[in-house]
């Protein structure tokens, strides 16, 4: 079987620090290939996979400020559909645009939807709403639209390491913008008197200028800015808590998964899929307030690390994802 994999080209595949997509686009690459898969992954030009590289975009267009990137996102897509023909599927991982593609050629279309970021682009989604689509959790779901499934996202299990003795530090890790709820991280470390560290690329120049920056001294709040791989690894294992404060429902969290791979548990506020990743009362606490999160900031002691890495060994990882898409595979390729 032959599959076109179609990822984003905001960030280099794997990305070097932040970039959720190009993530899972790497990691579904990865494991259909290991299961013998003709895949061709098609995203920057600096991007490596086991798998064929096929690139138009020489680099991630939010590393290059001189790379346009509404002209580099239609030549990357245009790329993929004037080759449809050589494939047996496309598998979008490029939001809503490839759709307006899609009636354009035989090859079937499977779009995972890795989030609406906005009800404006209901429209696009609304017109091809026949299409085959996948969620990445069930909380994050429009009731029009032909969802085949909901397959979680997966992380390799061995880029992240079991820690099981307790940190000292809170832990943000993620977007630093208002949605994502640094401000609240900030907040709670203040009434709880633990420190924490910021890590993340700052997307909100102005948000962090005036509701995160003010409080950053170094030594109770302390900014790393984005992390690599390993640095990730190393700041996940040897925390207190990852603190998913959002504002906004979450659509999956793949941070909320590694924090637990790691053995450390997780704060979340009830919005989304958040109650889908954690496990409440075993492997983090869902809460509604700064106050509930004090509460459980006072109870992480309770929480048993190993239960938190074998959630995500049970639900969250590379093979589970891979094995769950090869199933909507045949079901597109093979309709009983």
């Amino acid at each position: 079987m032959k599959i076109a994999v179609l990822g984003p080209v905001s960030w280099r595949t794997p990305p070097r620090h932040y970039g959720p997509w190009e993530t899972v686009a790497y990691n579904l690459t990865e494991g259909l290939v290991e299961r013998g898969f003709d895949v061709t992954l098609f995203a920057t030009g600096d991007s490596y996979t086991s798998g064929k590289l096929r690139w138009i975009c020489p680099r991630p267009y939010s590393e290059d400020k001189f790379l346009d990137p509404k002209v580099w996102e239609c030549l990357h897509i245009s790329e993929v559909f004037e080759r449809a023909d050589e494939f047996d599927l496309i598998h979008n991982n490029y939001d809503f645009l490839p759709l307006t593609y899609s009636k354009l050629v035989s090859t079937p279309i499977l779009t995972t939807i890795h989030g609406f970021s906005s009800p404006k682009i209901y429209p696009v989604y609304l017109k091809y709403k026949d299409s085959n689509f996948v969620s990445i959790s069930y909380a994050d779901r429009i009731d029009e639209l032909n969802y085949l499934a909901t397959v979680y996202n997966g992380i390799k299990m061995d880029e992240f390491t079991f820690q099981e003795k307790q940190g000292d530090y809170l832990i943000f890790l993620g977007r630093i913008s208002f949605e994502k709820g640094t401000h609240l991280a900030v907040e709670l470390a203040q009434k709880t008197g633990m420190k924490l560290i910021i890590a993340g690329i700052i997307q909100e120049e102005d948000y962090f200028n005036q509701m995160v920056k003010p409080y950053i001294d170094g030594k109770q709040i302390e900014f790393i800015g984005p992390v690599e791989p390993k640095d990730r690894n190393e700041l996940l294992g040897k925390g207190y808590a990852l603190l998913h404060l959002i504002t906004l429902p979450e659509r999956f969290g793949l941070t909320m998964a590694e924090s637990m791979a790691c053995g450390t548990p997780v704060i979340g506020m009830d919005l989304g899929s958040v109650i889908e990743v954690i496990s409440h009362n075993k492997t983090g606490f869902l809460v509604n307030s700064i106050e509930e999160s004090v509460q459980a900031v006072e109870k992480i002691s309770s929480i048993n690390r190993r239960d938190c890495r074998k959630r995500v060994e049970e639900n969250f990882t590379v093979d589970h994802m891979t094995e769950e898409y090869i199933k909507v595979y045949k079901k597109i390729l093979i309709p009983l």
